[in-house]
């Protein structure tokens, strides 16, 4: 049974290091971490901030992980192990689901970017329409 309390540690501590880079602004641009919808592909910005706010539930999630495998390895009893990584899987699951929607919504709320072609120019866009 020590390999299935292990299950649960594995998955928080990988959950939780991204949560932690995802908090701390560590996250590249152009890597395949992190939340990834289309408000946050939007813009770097919005990429920041998404996994920002995503970051905290999702750090949490792995630590709530990470305990409840704890909590398996001290069960006297298979069932109690079976619980815990349970709780410990689907726990960690809910709080990174969390942080996925807490963060799309947070890069929804940062503004389009400008067009590359309009920086300071007053054309209202129409000069990408003539490209």
């Amino acid at each position: 049974m020590t390999f299935v309390a292990v299950i649960p540690m594995v998955f928080g501590v990988l959950i939780g290091a991204g949560g932690l880079l995802a908090w701390r602004e560590r996250l590249a641009f152009d890597r395949g971490a992190g939340v990834r919808t289309a408000a946050t592909l939007r813009s770097e910005e919005a990429f920041r901030v998404g996994n920002k706010v995503a970051g905290l539930p999702t750090l949490a999630g792995g630590v709530v992980a990470v305990a409840a495998g704890a909590a398996a390895l001290a069960m006297p009893s298979g069932t109690g192990t079976v619980v815990a990584v349970l709780i410990g899987i689907v726990g960690g699951t809910l709080l990174l689901g969390a942080g996925a929607v807490l963060g799309n919504r947070a890069a929804e709320a940062v503004p389009e970017p400008e067009p590359a072609g309009c920086k300071g120019c007053a054309c209202g866009s129409a000069c990408l329409s003539r490209a």
